[in-house]
């Protein structure tokens, strides 16, 4: 399945949000991309910005647009506000659960990494990274994968209680996916009711 493979910092600058992560490009240049960038002042309509949100959510979960519109009418029809369960469903997919694991440094990576076969769901090898995660599953390192340098690297010094849903084995290299994260403890600068009045239209 295509994936956006281009240059990370220009849709970074685009958002104004480092929404790939850390991006010190970014801290030097926070505005879009372009000859003129800089001095760009256009004001934005409604639609504007309720698909510039639209976009800064498939591009930070790396969802395609018919992924992410059949996770909009999933969570439509689940019982619970619609942005937030929206937010929920992406925070279950089990490459962004490997990401907040700290398994790997990005999603993209934690993507790889599933893809590659490097990661178990209760004992069991997933490499389907839009599996979606339950309360009580285990997502673990396989075996064979635990020596992986970089996957020593991202766990090392890695803060596991940052994310109050997950609890973190460290003997076992697994972690448990303790209930569907609230929206206040997810950290992504969504605002999610825009996307909803987007696809509501």
């Amino acid at each position: 399945m295509a994936r956006y493979t281009g240059p990370k910092t220009k849709i970074a600058r685009k958002f104004g949000e480092a929404i790939y992560g850390e991006d010190k490009v970014l801290a030097k240049k926070n505005y879009p991309p372009g000859q003129h960038g800089a001095n760009r002042r256009r004001k934005t309509s409604e639609y504007g910005n309720q698909l510039k949100e639209k976009q800064k959510a498939k591009y930070m979960y790396g969802v395609l647009e018919r992924q992410f519109r059949n996770l909009f009418e999933k969570a439509a029809r689940t019982k619970g506000i619609t942005g937030e369960v929206l937010l929920q469903l992406l925070e279950s997919r089990l490459d962004n659960v490997v990401y907040r694991l700290g398994i790997a440094p990005s999603r993209p990576a934690a993507r790889q990494l599933v893809l590659h076969k490097h990661i178990t769901v209760n004992g069991s090898v997933v490499n389907i990274p839009s599996y979606h995660v339950k309360p009580g599953d285990i997502v673990g390192v396989r075996e064979k994968s635990k020596s992986l340098e970089v996957i020593a690297d991202c766990l090392a010094g890695f803060n596991h209680s940052k994310y109050p849903w997950i609890e973190w084995d460290e003997s076992k290299k697994n972690g448990r996916f303790l209930h569907v994260p609230q929206r206040e403890d997810i950290p992504e600068t969504i605002k999610e009711q825009l996307i909803v009045e987007l696809y509501s239209k």
